[in-house]
């Protein structure tokens, strides 16, 4: 099928999405038709992304299986929907994305955050969304079974640097499973995106290193000396975009780091802050029994905004 494209002032538009595309689809698995994908993107007669002269990076935080399915094993509250809003605005903007990049929290089962790597003094693991601190481990109230010295420096480590306990989180997004893989209908819009404009999608893996924490795409919660570092390959080329568009999972971690670093990293480049654009309708914030992460999140986006970046839906005509 060809995709009409139009331009309506500063805002393009498209006529329809295309086909293969199933709403119903977004939350579920099955296998992508590639070939009437392929076939939709070729005839879909966008101009190529490496003509672009405004270049617009649209960054998918997460956008996985486990965070967006119900059925996933730490399912965000609202990702279906965020996923859907995502999508449609992919299909209405083809010719203002110039790529795209989608980050994948990768993890392996023995990691500092998973039960696996601590036990109470009857060895037994702790639940999911327990809090450990420093005093607990100090006290003996949890023991790392993997690793103690390290363990002990990074919870206090990670108490100074960040201001948080350590969150013990239910096994999710492991290497090699279902749960890691982008829910298939966004997988397919990003697929005939890069088909239909000729550019190379990004896939940016975090996360596997098993001492450390690692919501941010940019750079871990805690540096582990000689094997983890900031992500400058992709502050480079997210430094050469015009524009910067961000949605994803959670809101309240992953999405909220990932922009609390940019703003770090782009301070004393006020310019660059009001590249940043936050989909605000294409994110969702963690639900935990006790704490409040939609009221942190809701605090925090202001504080950005302040800051210069901005937050817009994802039906607003775009700004650029």
């Amino acid at each position: 099928m060809s995709f009409a494209v139009k331009q309506t002032g500063m805002a393009t538009t498209n006529n329809c999405a295309p086909k293969f595309y199933e709403p119903t689809r977004i939350g579920t698995l099955f296998y992508p038709n590639v070939a009437a994908i392929a076939a939709d993107a070729e005839n879909a007669g966008l101009p190529p992304a490496a003509n672009d002269k405004t270049k617009v990076q649209l960054l998918i935080v997460d956008m996985q299986v486990d965070f967006c399915h119900e059925h996933g094993t730490l399912y965000v509250p609202g990702a279906k929907e965020d996923i859907r809003r995502l999508i449609e605005f992919i299909y209405r903007n083809p010719a203002r994305i110039t790529d795209i990049t989608c980050s994948l929290d990768s993890h392996l089962p023995h990691q500092i955050f998973h039960p696996a790597w601590w036990t109470d003094s009857q060895g037994r693991h702790p639940a999911p969304f327990t809090i450990i601190t420093a005093e607990d481990v100090k006290k003996g109230e949890w023991q790392p079974v993997r690793e103690p010295e390290w363990s002990l420096r990074y919870v206090e480590k990670l108490r100074q640097r960040a201001k948080k306990n350590l969150t013990i989180w239910p096994y999710h997004v492991p290497i090699g499973g279902v749960g890691n893989a982008l829910d298939p209908e966004l997988w397919s819009a990003v697929f005939w995106h890069a088909l239909a404009r000729g550019s190379q999608p990004t896939m940016w893996t975090k996360g596997s290193v098993p001492e450390t924490e690692h919501y941010s795409i940019i750079h871990p919660e805690v540096l582990v000396p000689g094997v983890t570092k900031r992500g400058e390959d992709l502050l480079k080329m997210l430094r050469s975009r015009d524009y910067i568009l961000i949605a994803g999972e959670a809101a309240s971690h992953c999405v909220l780091e990932t922009v609390e670093d940019l703003v770090e990293e782009f301070a004393d480049k006020p310019g660059m802050l009001g590249k940043l654009y936050v989909l605000r309708d294409c994110t969702s914030p963690v639900r935990h029994p006790q704490i409040d992460f939609r009221a942190i999140t809701k605090k925090q986006f202001a504080e950005f905004e302040k800051q210069g970046v901005h937050f817009i839906n994802s039906t607003d005509p775009l700004p650029f």
